[in-house]
């Protein structure tokens, strides 16, 4: 779905994107001189990788996004910290879009369930060990890494 950046008021202009499992909703709204504000929900879920053991796995997606597309090469003069999409071509492919903030979902470290579980009892071996061993606390790292 491709839109026209000059196109976008002050009034929201509501979208709605799917690809595959994902559904992209939310709306764009003029802000102040070059930028528009995009807000929306990612729902559904994406085939990744487990971060743990390299399975491929399904990861359910609930995310809100929040970012500003700049019609033009974006200039920050007041030193605000703001993520930015640039647009050099007076349009923002909000499926392209929405395949780059999959793309950092998936980025970031998932594990499947099975390596989920496996993580949580050895974090409570871990709580289990340092109430009754502290000096095995003050040792966690080079233990893990010996470990590992």
């Amino acid at each position: 779905m491709i839109v026209t950046l000059r196109k976008i008021t002050k009034t929201p202009l509501d979208f709605l994107v799917k690809s595959d499992e994902i559904t992209f909703k939310g709306y764009l709204e003029y802000h102040a001189g070059k930028l528009i504000l995009l807000k929306a929900d990612i729902n559904g879920s994406v085939s990744t990788e487990c971060s743990t053991c390299g399975e491929e796995f399904k990861l359910n997606v609930d995310e809100k996004v929040e970012f500003f597309i700049s019609d033009g090469l974006y200039e920050d003069e007041n030193n605000i910290d703001i993520d930015v999409v640039e647009s050099f071509n007076s349009t923002a492919d909000l499926d392209e879009l929405l395949l780059s903030e999959i793309e950092l979902i998936k980025s970031d470290y998932h594990s499947c369930n099975d390596c989920e579980k496996k993580l949580n009892k050895g974090n409570k071996l871990w709580q289990y060990l340092r109430d009754e061993y502290p000096i095995l606390a003050e040792r966690k790292e080079e233990l893990t890494t010996k470990l590992l």
